[in-house]
């Protein structure tokens, strides 16, 4: 079946620190649409694992949470927040222990083929996504107007991820998130089901020396010079 007319979908993969959250959010304003962090819904499953005080490599125990709570956003806010039967959960999914253990959520195949069905369906409802995480263009939307794969240098990626932290009045090991962020690339990218890799075909952007508006400009202007018909005219 053909994609509808009106359909865009810009999707923005790379690894933690890369900006693709902040960059995402951006630039979804700029061209008008939604945007979907795929990133927030596995963390949603890893929540709901540790309230659970369930094995988060179990894909039995996964899956009955899943079918049990209604994983979704609240679209009425921008950019949308994250909920869990319809009770906003923004603040608990960034906990340190979230994530720590979000990777192995993320790794177990029946997790990932349930959550890219959903992603699949949010799409074909909203029509008109930025959607970021990391397997985004390579395996969701792999047919997506646009795809964008964002990479930085490691030690920028960990004092990112540090101010990040730091923002939000947490106290910071620099340490424990430069071995936190190594951890999680070698799960992901290992992974059987979607790993994290560059999505043949796709933009890729080394984001290490560019300020957060350099990047969403860069971005806009490939968008626009692609589906110019499809997105709200720039100011």
């Amino acid at each position: 079946m053909a994609p509808h007319p009106k359909r865009l979908i810009v999707t923005i993969d790379g690894p933690a620190g890369t900006g693709k959250s902040a960059v995402s959010g951006l630039l979804a304003d700029r061209l008008g649409v939604q945007c979907l962090d795929t990133g927030a819904m596995y963390r949603s499953v890893a929540l709901l694992a540790i309230r659970a005080e369930a094995d988060p490599g179990d894909a039995e125990s996964l899956l009955r949470l899943i079918d049990r709570h209604d994983i979704g956003f609240d679209w009425t806010q921008r950019p949308p927040v994250a909920t869990i039967d319809g009770s906003p959960v923004e603040a608990s999914i960034r906990d340190a222990e979230v994530g720590r253990v979000v990777s192995i959520v993320a790794a177990v195949p029946a997790v990932r083929a349930a959550l890219v069905e959903a992603q699949r369906c949010i799409a074909a409802e909203r029509l008109q996504l930025v959607s970021e995480g990391r397997d985004q263009g390579s395996v969701v939307f792999p047919d997506a107007e646009v795809r964008f794969f964002l990479t930085a240098d490691p030690g920028v990626r960990v004092g990112r991820r540090v101010m990040q932290l730091q923002q939000a009045g947490r106290e910071v090991d620099p340490q424990a998130v430069r071995a936190e962020i190594d951890t999680r690339d070698a799960i992901d990218s290992s992974r059987s089901v979607g790993p994290l890799m560059c999505p043949e075909g796709a933009i890729e952007i080394d984001t290490s020396a560019l300020t957060l508006d350099e990047v969403v400009d860069r971005l806009e202007q490939e968008v626009r010079s692609t589906v110019a018909d499809r997105v709200r005219p720039s100011c």
